[in-house]
């Protein structure tokens, strides 16, 4: 173990480095308590915002939106996912990488464009559906990802031991393989449910006029003025994010373990 002290300036660096990644998010949790409709200046503390958020139709319309389409988005990028990072690791084909990692190599902008085309050219309605498809779409890469990951450190030899013993390549798999990167499943599980539950700009473009998603109905708002209510919305959104982040440690204490 190396035992030498760090550097003062390493130690500046990167308190400067999360000052600046956490500070901005502390002052969104701070304003959401703020007795002023504008964010200029601290007046008292108030609970009303959650109130006024929690009595705003629209969105909480959107809310429920964005969070049944993350739910499929995981269910089904988790699946597909699984089963493209287990054929990354089993074959070694150049150009299955290519075809599962691509997606997440494209500009957003690009990808939700290409999506708007496709399909429009199936003259398929945009909305709900067509943006769950399109989270799919681009959720899959970033859970095969993980999943070829905790393959990559997993003992063959006890899969190799378990066909020795009769087992068919199933049974191995279910029994032996899926237990062993489940982390990796469930990591990639709350990845996909995170990028979809936050995604705007490929939602922006598959959302269509009847659909609304949290981060569209956030955008609607900000356009004329920053108000509590959207910090509010924000403080909940970080909320859920490191509840599920807590869980997935719990649940899969190997995944967020450093070396």
């Amino acid at each position: 173990m190396n035992n030498k002290k760090l550097s003062p300036w390493l130690w500046t660096s990167a308190l400067a480095v999360y000052a600046f990644l956490y500070i901005p998010l502390i002052i969104v949790i701070v304003y959401s308590f703020n007795d002023s409709r504008l964010n200029a200046e601290w007046v008292g503390f108030t609970l009303k915002w959650y109130q006024v958020l929690f009595n705003d139709g629209p969105m909480l319309h959107a809310a429920g939106n964005s969070l049944l389409i993350a739910l499929v988005t995981s269910a089904a990028a988790t699946l597909f996912g699984t089963m493209a990072g287990y054929a990354m690791y089993k074959f070694k084909l150049r150009l299955l990488p290519l075809l599962v990692l691509t997606p997440l190599a494209l500009p957003e902008i690009l990808m939700g464009v290409s999506l708007l085309i496709f399909f429009v050219m199936l003259n398929m309605t945009l909305g709900m559906v067509s943006i769950t498809l399109a989270h799919i779409s681009f959720c899959i890469g970033f859970v095969a990802i993980v999943v070829r990951s905790r393959l990559a450190g997993m003992d063959e030899s006890l899969v190799e031991a378990a066909r020795d013993l009769g087992a068919t390549q199933w049974q191995a798999f279910r029994l032996i393989t899926l237990p062993l990167i489940m982390p990796g499943v469930i990591a990639g599980a709350l990845m996909a449910f995170t990028l979809s539950i936050d995604d705007f700009v490929i939602t922006f473009f598959t959302a269509g006029a009847g659909a609304s998603t949290l981060p569209l109905q956030i955008y609607s708002m900000i356009k004329i003025a920053v108000t509590p209510e959207v910090n509010a919305i924000s403080s909940l959104l970080m909320a859920l994010t490191l509840a599920l982040i807590m869980a997935a440690s719990k649940l899969a204490p190997g995944v967020f373990k450093a070396n």
